[in-house]
């Protein structure tokens, strides 16, 4: 295999991506006079010209500190995707980006000299400690797992979460920071490009020695062990550089997702074979794409009269790119896995119905009075204020856990759900363009743009299934693809940093706050309705996820069977994110956590998971009223983040061999 840089698609793309720049380049500078203007500003300094200043120390910086962030960005997961083998793995699926990002959120609160001065080893910290949690709950046998992709996802959005709740939390400090976590490429001189200089170049003199490792590595740790390879010197070597360049990415412009999942994939299109031609072919389109994607984002901005941050312009552009380019993913083998987890026993079963149960107690009768929190029941005047959040609280953990079940059993991918599909990012999108442009409010206008958007999502994530024989990768990666999205627009809204992008980062994070009776009475009975005719064609549930050929062969239309229990997965998605916001993990951990309990027949499973999903949110609910009294945390948020630490802690589990 030839170990030469290709050069055709690179070339072709940088000349895009300058034509883009350029253009967006002369719609700021009006009063320029073409490229002639441009070179002797650049040659010989702006003087004392205002256009000529704003070229300078502004335009210039952003279009070398693009081309820089981009090279690492690209180079990063380069180093990465070669350590596993995955094309999926990248510092955005692993969570050690939002790591670094949560890192610095904490750090302008609570340490702002650090933060201000030493923002690269507070991302880097963050990484480090995002990616030391994933390695402990999959081990550095499994780096090429699609367990190890799941874990990074958890992490994604527990972290995400953290960070919305710093976000709320002090509002007067954090919110600001969602202009720089969107991707905030805008420069007012030179002062950024020394500083990342002297943090990325010295630790690329590491290159050289870590290319026959990785090319060891391409047979396997085993036999690269036994070809001589001190084998976790070298792993720990490629991980921190890579972490690094993350790091020091996300410390100098916020996070820009897709660059370092896209760009290796194309460099293997490109026809980059070997390791150093990899890595330079990486890091060139990482370059040129973020280039790219900010030109467009200057664009935007120009004709929307407003601020586009470039890494929601990376994740619009990123997105329809990598379902393009899923051709190139095989599903990784899930080494080291075990045997099934066994059946819970009798005992554990029972304590973990008794917790769930005291919660959603806890979460009725939980009131706070002068001597401090107690179990009581409420008044009349308190209960009629509370029974309506708490009522569309289980509708909603009861709907979306039978939202995700369905999707398992019929996809037969224990990743299927909502959220990691993309199905409750496209409800959640069509309820905030739906906002936008009739200005109601974003728990107003009905469920049925919610609905329209569940099912193009979902009709989408059907053909891309059926086109890759349903493979958990492919599925997996078209709904990050298609989540990102969602990403793109939500981070368009809060760069603004006004109390409306409060308002909304509020209702993202899955608020019942303001739910008033009717509303969770209907949300309450068309769930219910939901869940009752899931009961009733639960054969034909059972007959779909024992395979096609099965089921046609028992009498069953298989096509209009599937296609209205996917109607039935969306339209429950759509019922809850219209009124109360995306919830994420319920969907994910609720159908487990019924087979983990003992249900195994698809009606106990739709019951268990129904009930589990209502005590969840329950007991969420408790926790959002307890942890900032007299305030109070959004439900989705508290839920979101219960979920996703007892999703963790059942994979640490897992991991060390216990049911």
């Amino acid at each position: 295999m030839s170990d030469t840089l290709p050069c055709k698609m690179p070339a072709w793309l940088a000349l895009i991506a300058i034509v883009v720049w350029l253009a967006a380049l002369a719609q700021q500078h009006s009063a320029s006079q073409g490229l002639g203007w441009l070179w002797r500003v650049v040659s010989e300094g702006p003087g004392d010209e205002l256009e000529a200043v704003l070229l300078y120390d502004g335009a210039l910086p952003r279009f070398v500190m693009a081309l820089a962030i981009g090279a690492a960005l690209g180079l990063s997961g380069c180093l990465l995707q070669q350590l596993s083998g995955n094309v999926l793995v990248s510092p955005m699926t692993l969570g050690s980006a939002s790591g670094a990002w949560l890192a610095m959120m904490i750090g302008a609160v609570c340490w702002p000299r650090l933060a201000a001065h030493h923002p690269d080893w507070l991302a880097m910290g963050g990484a480090a400690l995002a990616t030391g949690l994933l390695l402990l709950l999959t081990g550095f046998s499994r780096l090429g797992s699609l367990r190890l992709v799941l874990a990074g996802m958890a992490l994604n959005i527990l972290f995400g979460g953290l960070a919305t709740a710093v976000a709320l939390w002090h509002d007067q400090y954090a919110l600001g920071l969602f202009v720089w976590g969107a991707g905030d490429l805008a420069q007012y001189d030179w002062h950024w490009l020394p500083w990342l200089a002297a943090r990325l170049l010295p630790p690329l003199l590491l290159l050289p020695w870590l290319a026959r490792p990785l090319q060891l590595l391409r047979l396997g740790q085993d036999a690269a062990a036994g070809r001589g390879l001190a084998l976790w010197p070298a792993l720990l070597a490629v991980l921190l550089l890579s972490l690094w360049l993350s790091a020091v990415a996300v410390a100098a412009v916020g996070l820009i997702g897709f660059i370092s999942v896209l760009t290796p994939v194309l460099a293997r299109r490109a026809g980059a074979r070997g390791i150093p031609a990899q890595w330079a072919a990486s890091a060139l389109l990482g370059g040129v794409l973020l280039l790219l994607t900010d030109g467009l984002a200057q664009w935007a901005a120009h004709w929307l009269a407003d601020s586009v941050p470039s890494g929601a312009a990376a994740a619009l552009i990123g997105a329809p790119a990598l379902v393009w380019l899923l051709g190139d993913v095989r599903d990784p083998p899930d080494t080291g896995a075990g045997p099934a987890p066994s059946r819970a026993g009798r005992a554990w079963r029972a304590g973990t119905w008794g917790a769930l149960i005291a919660g959603a107690v806890a979460a009725c009768l939980l009131i706070h009075g002068p001597s401090g929190w107690h179990l009581a029941w409420p008044d009349a005047a308190l209960w009629w204020l509370r029974w309506p959040r708490l009522l569309a609280a289980a509708a909603a953990g009861a709907g979306l856990a039978v939202a995700g079940l369905i999707l398992q059993r019929l996809l037969r991918n224990p990743l299927a759900s909502p959220d990691l599909l993309g199905i409750a990012s496209s409800a959640t999108l069509a309820r905030l363009l739906c906002a936008g442009m009739t200005g109601a409010g974003l728990a107003q206008g009905g469920w049925l743009p919610a609905l329209a958007g569940s099912l193009l999502t979902l009709a989408l994530v059907l053909w891309i299934g059926r086109r890759h024989a349903w493979a958990p990768a492919a599925l997996v990666l078209a709904g990050l693809a298609l989540s990102a999205l969602l990403d793109g627009v939500t981070q368009f809204v809060l760069a603004r940093g006004d109390q409306d992008s409060l308002a909304a980062l509020a209702w993202l994070a899955g608020s019942t706050y303001r739910v008033e009776a009717p509303a969770a009475l209907a949300l309450a009975l068309l769930v219910g309705l939901c869940l009752g005719a899931a009961w009733f064609g639960k054969r034909s549930l059972t007959l779909l996820s024992l395979g096609d050929g099965l089921a046609a062969g028992r009498g069953l239309a298989v096509t209009r069977a599937r296609a209205a229990w996917l109607v039935l997965a969306a339209v429950l998605c759509a019922l809850v994110t219209s009124l109360v916001g995306p919830i994420a993990f319920i969907g994910i951990l609720t159908p487990h956590l019924a087979r983990h309990l003992g249900a195994r027949a698809a009606g106990a499973q739709l019951l268990a998971a129904a009930l589990a999903g209502a005590l969840l949110m329950l007991l969420a609910d408790a926790v959002s009223r307890v942890a900032r009294y007299p305030l109070q945390l959004p439900v989705g948020l508290c839920a979101s983040l219960l979920c996703g630490m007892v999703l963790i802690a059942a994979l640490l589990t897992r991991r060390e061999g216990r049911s």
